[in-house]
């Protein structure tokens, strides 16, 4: 059993243990010093482990720009701002990265890290590049993925719901400070809160509170509650 991927941390803190304890056993002649000195290193072994190693599998954990936005959008709360965080949508591999309802609307934000080393640049407002490739597939998966979300919650209330998409992108300069591309928000990552806030109020309290739970029923969570 032992020998398990998922054991491997035992038979490390085993080792490191078994280690401690001949090292000070044989230096010290003494078996009792030995035995003290594997239970201190395994004790602390599993102390290390459990700082430093994180209880979600590494494949489900949010990205480092997921992280900063998601820090961003906490600060909205106050405001009267709710997110839902790596929404999925139904029957494909697609997912909302965060999820947006509030006073001035209802967003698909999609965070981004980009090789800072390669230039952001735009072509006729129609054309997003960074470096040489082309970002065009990446505007429209964010175009759709709001377009899901706009469909299902409309559908969910009976009345229409519209999800506006967005990049935010961290790593790279970005030369602009908000630019719509392709029907999609584009923007510095450091700017979310902004981007959001800086529009007409134009949802009631509850408003905001039965779009966020229609939301959160057709939007399934992508990695599940296991």
């Amino acid at each position: 059993m032992l020998k398990q991927p998922k054991y491997q941390h035992l038979r490390r803190r085993a080792l490191i243990a078994v280690a401690a304890g001949v090292v000070f056993g044989v230096l010290l002649l003494s078996w009792r010093v030995g035995l003290t000195a594997a239970i201190l290193a395994a004790i602390a072994d599993t102390v290390y482990r459990a700082r430093t190693a994180s209880s979600v599998p590494a494949w489900r954990r949010p990205s480092v720009a997921e992280r900063r936005t998601e820090g961003q959008l906490k600060k909205l709360e106050r405001g009267g701002y709710k997110t839902l965080h790596a929404r999925a949508i139904p029957n494909s591999d697609a997912q909302i990265d965060h999820l947006v309802v509030g006073p001035t609307g209802v967003y698909a934000v999609d965070s981004e890290k980009w090789d800072r080393r390669l230039p952001v640049r735009v072509q006729s407002h129609r054309k997003l590049f960074h470096g040489p490739f082309n970002q065009k597939p990446r505007l429209d998966e964010a175009r759709w993925e709001a377009n899901q979300a706009s469909d299902l919650i409309t559908q969910a209330l009976g009345r229409e719901v519209t999800v506006v998409p967005s990049l935010a992108i961290y790593g790279p300069a970005i030369p602009w400070r908000i630019l719509n591309i392709r029907d999609v928000d584009v923007f510095s990552g450091g700017l979310v809160r902004k981007w959001i806030t800086k529009r007409e109020k134009s949802l009631t309290t509850a408003e905001i509170d039965s779009i966020y739970q229609a939301a959160e029923r057709v939007l399934p969570p992508r990695y599940g509650d296991d």
